[in-house]
């Protein structure tokens, strides 16, 4: 029985977390790797703990109490946390518990120094370094003082800052349990921190060591800044010694002090070149065996270097997988797309079943391989044109990768000699029948697959939807829908710089094409203003909505007066919008047609802040204000030196601008109502499986991807132990900023404007529709929390189309993603909204509430107030 309360370190390894905690589990299979050394000791079990926290029947309620606390309520966490910890330290350890430590210490040296350190079973794991979370206690000396620091870090489970991270991380506080390991003091010259991979840039290839002299506490507390080594290859490439003032020296008799430095020794190196790189050997090494970069602590004494701790380094963003070790540059689908948030698995391998171009998943997002077209000159121009049309930042990443030099292969143009023969494809007509045909083409499609699928299921499903993808990659792929997409791009470019060069105009087409037809998702925004015209004229109906909390109030909305015409008018927007949600590019992500409640804060805010028959006001002042741009536009060029030419020129690029650009949103709508289809079919299939045991709950196929869902389906199994995984990993994403550039290196390159044309202090950003507003910021990260004012600017991370009903009431746009064709930039010209995208870090630098002014036509934003 006393084996369960005290285990050797070198009886651990890393199966026995839950036995050892995740500290615990890794010093053991640290002790394990040849060439490591580690600090001798041993690790009092969870079993422990247990029995402790069993001894103590008044820490259920508290646990209960601390389970009911608001996520935002620090000061009751913070007394409660306090209250816990003292019940625990409390406790009496009881008397054999004691004696089987006493009797490892005997083993290990009863009167020498250790450190006493936390080892939580939620501890170190491969998504969530739970660093820093419980104690440590280093130098203590004596078997009482021991057990007396064991008893502090059981009680360290309940910390403000471990249960506040738990909570954070989705950790239940009753699922973790503390081991405690018990160690050998290392009285080290000099220790630290290394990092296998760099911890900023994410770089797999460079290790960051940082030293400084003493203990580690310094480093870690803050105490000193450290000396910083880099390296590459094996070979020491940077260095920064840092002025170390002071250092933490054990004391004799126990416990530690801060010690000041002599002014010799504050700047010398605590490590020499060579030492920083044979410590980095050893952590190739730790990496090797744990399968992924970590964050070793370690201390180097007279014989040598000793680990004292190796967890994975969480931070990083995952890579792609490569089907070789060449050098890779990948590209963001999701800053492409407006949504950057993780998808689960369903919905990424079925975008990457349905998309034009390969893609690669990493941490729960989308990455195209741009290697090659940027390995040959003419490829690399016209990639760096297209990304620079449409966010600059991605543009910069991708040069400052190229400008390395070694990192990007070269290769010949693949089509020596010029162009292919027949030169591109005769441009569209100018021709409004033109979009009319397209869209009847996709909504033929549309209803064909919903005709057909109707009596698929079963593996005959699957086969179904692999050739329903291909109808859907030809539809996306049509040249008559290509040609009228780039004709509506190119005009507005032409229109741009032209009128830049002609009239000294900034981003004329923007107000060019207020109003323009056929415009599915600015029509979206507008028709919900109608909606709210309906809503409006019955106060019951506005009462009831006021109440609305679950996704079931259509079939209620009509028993109130005046509902059910206010529950047909809700219909019949879900009929043709429907398909809609935010993130909709991932098709586990639920659809309005699913979640109309989602729709209900918008509809009570259009209710306030707008006069009834505002939709079709708004549409008739927008295209009356185009009217009225064109004819002074057109005015102005005839005074000009040849201006009847310029003049011509630009009234067919206006009518051609004004004919095609609307079309720009409707393949992305074409796409979504199609995943609609897909979506309805899978879940009938999810719902079957649910029927037959095969899976608990129907949504666990998200967890699936498209391939092991038909598996599941065929085979009628399902491994369950996998989709725990991936709900885990999926939490885990959402703590990780996907890049715009990633490199197979794991460099994650951001880019930036390089312009000093805004004042100071502004944030800068892409001008996508011109105008200057001031106003009130609402930071909204959850369409769902939408409680916006007439003149409110709304600031947020990504808006996909879901977001344009929110457009029509606000005066302004500022995003940290997007580009000048991105969906948000279009819809924002389409209402003549001011608006700034691409601003990194808006929703942490711009806070709820305060006034700024957003310069849409020069592209920064200054924080007033």
């Amino acid at each position: 029985m006393s084996e369960r309360y005290v285990l050797d370190l070198s009886e651990t390894d890393e199966r026995q977390v839950a036995v050892v905690g995740g500290k615990g589990a890794h010093l053991g299979a640290l002790s394990r790797i040849e060439g490591v050394r580690v600090p001798t000791g041993f690790c009092v079990t969870t079993d422990a703990f247990r029995r402790i926290v069993a001894d103590a029947p008044s820490l259920g309620e508290q646990l209960d109490r601390l389970a009911r606390l608001g996520p935002d309520d620090r000061e009751a966490t913070r007394t409660l946390s306090a209250e816990i910890r003292r019940t625990i330290e409390e406790i009496a350890v009881p008397a054999d518990l004691t004696a089987e430590i006493t009797r490892a210490l005997g083993r290990f040296g009863e009167d020498a120094a250790y450190a006493v350190r936390s080892s939580a079973t939620a501890e170190d794991q491969p998504t969530a370094s739970f660093a820093g979370q419980q104690d440590t206690y280093l130098n203590v000396i004596g078997p009482a003082e021991i057990v007396r620091h064991i008893s502090r870090c059981w009680a360290s489970v309940f910390t403000e800052r471990a249960v506040t991270y738990r909570r954070r991380n989705g950790v239940d506080h009753r699922t973790v349990h503390m081991a405690v390991v018990v160690q050998r003091m290392v009285l080290p010259h000099a220790s630290g921190i290394l990092f296998t991979a760099d911890p900023v840039t994410g770089d797999r290839k460079v290790s960051t060591v940082d030293a400084g002299f003493g203990l580690g506490e310094a480093l870690v507390s803050g105490l000193v800044n450290p000396d910083v080594f880099k390296v590459r290859d094996g070979r020491v490439v940077e260095r920064t010694i840092a002025a170390k003032e002071r250092a933490v020296h054990a004391l004799p008799a126990g416990g530690t002090r801060e010690v000041t430095l002599g002014p010799g020794q504050q700047e010398q190196p605590a490590l020499t070149d060579a030492q920083a790189e044979e410590l980095v050997r050893l952590g190739r090494r730790i990496e090797a065996h744990f399968g992924r970069p970590q964050d070793i602590e370690w201390c180097l004494a007279d014989d040598g270097f000793q680990i004292v701790q190796s967890r994975p380094i969480t931070t990083l963003f995952p890579l792609p997988d490569a089907p070789d070790q060449d050098n890779h540059v990948y590209v963001s689908v999701g800053h492409q797309q407006m949504m950057t948030d993780p998808m689960r698995p369903l919905g990424y391998s079925m975008w990457q079943l349905t998309a034009m171009v390969a893609m690669h998943e990493a941490g729960g997002r989308l990455f195209v391989d741009v290697t090659r077209r940027l390995a040959s000159p003419t490829s690399r121009a016209a990639l760096l044109d297209l990304m620079g049309k449409g966010d600059p930042l991605t543009r910069d990443a991708l040069e400052t990768v190229i400008d390395r030099g070694d990192f990007v292969p070269s290769l010949p143009d693949e089509v020596p000699g010029g162009p292919p023969a027949g030169g591109p494809p005769a441009p569209v007509e100018t021709d409004p029948a033109v979009v009319t045909e397209l869209i009847e083409r996709s909504e033929a499609s549309v209803a064909a697959l919903e005709r057909d699928i109707r009596t698929k299921s079963g593996p005959a499903l699957f086969d179904f939807l692999l050739e329903a993808f291909e109808e859907h990659k030809r539809v996306l792929s049509d040249p008559l829908s290509f040609q009228a997409l780039m004709a509506g791009m190119e005009a507005t470019w032409w229109l741009n710089d032209k009128l830049q060069e002609w009239l000294g105009e900034k981003n004329a087409a923007d107000t060019l094409t207020l109003s323009a037809p056929d415009n599915i998702t600015s029509e979206m925004g507008l028709a919900l203003l109608d909606v709210a015209d309906v809503v409006r004229a019955h106060p019951e109906v506005v009462a009831f909505l006021q109440g609305v909390e679950g996704e079931d109030f259509l079939d209620e909305l009509a028993k109130v007066e005046g509902g059910a015409e206010a529950r047909d008018a809700i219909e019949a927007y879900l009929d043709r919008y429907g398909v809609r949600c935010v993130g909709e590019i991932d098709i586990t992500r639920p659809r309005w047609r699913e979640r109309p409640a989602t729709l209900v804060p918008v509809i009570l805010d259009n209710v306030r802040n707008f006069e009834p028959g505002a939709a079709a006001l708004r549409f008739e002042r927008g295209r009356q204000k185009a009217q009225a741009k064109e004819e002074e536009v057109l005015s102005r060029l005839r005074a000009l030196p040849d201006g009847e030419r310029k003049a011509e020129e630009t009234k067919r690029m206006i009518d051609r601008v004004r004919t095609f650009i609307g079309y720009r949103e409707y393949p992305k709508y074409g796409i979504v109502s199609r995943y609609f289809v897909y979506k309805q079919a899978l879940l009938a299939e999810a719902e079957r499986l649910v029927r037959a045991d095969v899976l608990v709950d129907k949504e666990d196929i998200f967890y699936l991807t498209f391939q092991e869902l038909h598996d599941a389906v065929r085979t009628h199994q399902v491994d369950e132990r996998l989709i725990r995984r991936r709900k885990d990993d999926f939490r885990s994403y959402h703590a990780l900023t996907p890049p715009r550039v990633l490199t197979s290196d794991g460099e994650a390159v951001t880019g930036a404007y390089r312009r000093d044309d805004a004042p100071a202090g502004a944030l800068i950003g892409l001008p996508v529709s011109a105008g200057t507003v001031e106003g009130r910021a609402r930071v909204i990260l959850d369409i769902a929390e939408a409680d916006l004012e007439a003149g409110d600017i709304l600031v947020t991370t990504f808006t996909d189309p879901s977001w344009s009903p929110l457009f029509v009431g606000i005066a302004g746009l500022v995003t940290e993603v997007g580009g000048l064709m991105t969906h948000g930039a279009v819809i924002a010209r389409e209402y003549g909204l001011p608006a700034v995208v691409g601003v990194a870090g808006a929703t942490r630098q711009i806070r709820d509430g305060q006034r700024i002014r957003v310069h849409g036509t020069d592209g920064y934003v200054e924080i007033l107030s």
